[in-house]
C-alpha cells in the first residue's frame, strides 16, 4: 500500500518509497512492481503521470486523475511554475550556508527513446538554489587523509528539471549526495554503510507547490521521510522531520 498525502477530484499524491520505479521501464525490464499500477490498483481508478522521481529518490509524487488536470499540471511542470523542494545529505562541509548552482548539464540520451535525437546536443540551462539545514562530523573514516568524516544535511531547490540535475548539480561543487552509486563517492558510501547500516540515496522530495486544477490555488504536500532516512538522521545527531 502506498502512503496517500493528497487527493481531490482531479489528482493525487502520494509517498513514493526509495527504490520502487513510477512505471514500466525497458532498464528494467525484470521489475513488476511500479507506482502507477500499484496506485492505479490501490484506489481502483486510473491514474495519469505529470513529473517524475528517479527510482533511489523517495517523497511526493502526483498524478492527474483525468485527462484535463493532467494537461493543466503537466504544462506547469514543464513552464516551471511548481515549486519543488528537496532534501539532501552530502559528502563535507559547504563553506557558506547557502548558494546557487548555475551550471549547464548535457543531455542525458535514452538509448531507445533518443535513438533518432542528435548526440552532440548543446548543454541546457540548470539552475539549483542549496540551503543547509545542519551539519554533522562523525567519529569513522572514510577518506585516507582524515580520521573523522563530515556530513551537510541541504534543502535543493531546483529550477529546471533536467535529468539528474541535483546529484549532477552536487557532484559538480564537490559534494556528492551520500548512497549515489552514479554520481556519488563511493568510499563515502561504503563507509555510511558501515556505519550506519543505510546503503539508500539520501535524496528526498520533501514538498511540492502546484497550482490545483480546479480552482487555481496554490496546494502544498510534505512528504515524511522514511524510516531508513530517519535512521541515518538520528545517527549524525539531527532531527528527522525538520
Amino acid at each position: 500500500m502506498l502512503d496517500i498525502l493528497y487527493r481531490d477530484d482531479d489528482c493525487i499524491a502520494v509517498n513514493k518509497p526509495a527504490g520502487m520505479l513510477v512505471h514500466r521501464s525497458w532498464i528494467s525490464s525484470s521489475e513488476s512492481v511500479f507506482v502507477m499500477q500499484t496506485l492505479r490498483d490501490q484506489i481502483g481508478q486510473h491514474v495519469f503521470p505529470v513529473h517524475r522521481l528517479d527510482r533511489p529518490t523517495s517523497g511526493v509524487l502526483l498524478f492527474a486523475l483525468n485527462s484535463s488536470a493532467a494537461r493543466y499540471l503537466s504544462l506547469q511542470f514543464e513552464r516551471h511554475e511548481t515549486v519543488k523542494r528537496y532534501w539532501a545529505v552530502v559528502r563535507g562541509w559547504p563553506r557558506e550556508d547557502s548558494g546557487c548552482i548555475d551550471y549547464p548539464l548535457t543531455v542525458i540520451l535514452d538509448k531507445i527513446a533518443d535513438i533518432h535525437a542528435a548526440p552532440d546536443k548543446i548543454p541546457q540551462t540548470a539552475v539549483t538554489d542549496w540551503r543547509v539545514l545542519a551539519r554533522s562530523e562523525q567519529p569513522f573514516q572514510s577518506a585516507l587523509r582524515y580520521p573523522t568524516s563530515r556530513y551537510t544535511w541541504l534543502e535543493l531547490t531546483p529550477h529546471t528539471g533536467r535529468k539528474h540535475q541535483l546529484r549532477r548539480h552536487l557532484k559538480h561543487i564537490f559534494h556528492p549526495i551520500v548512497g549515489d552509486t552514479n554520481y556519488g563517492d563511493l568510499r563515502q558510501n561504503h563507509a555510511v554503510a558501515r556505519h550506519t547500516g543505510i546503503r539508500r540515496l539520501m535524496l528526498h522530495a520533501r514538498s511540492l507547490q502546484f497550482n490545483r486544477p480546479d480552482n487555481g490555488r496554490p496546494c502544498t504536500i510534505t512528504a515524511p521521510p522514511d524510516n531508513a532516512w530517519r535512521d541515518l538522521m538520528q545517527s549524525f545527531g539531527w532531527p528527522a522531520d525538520g
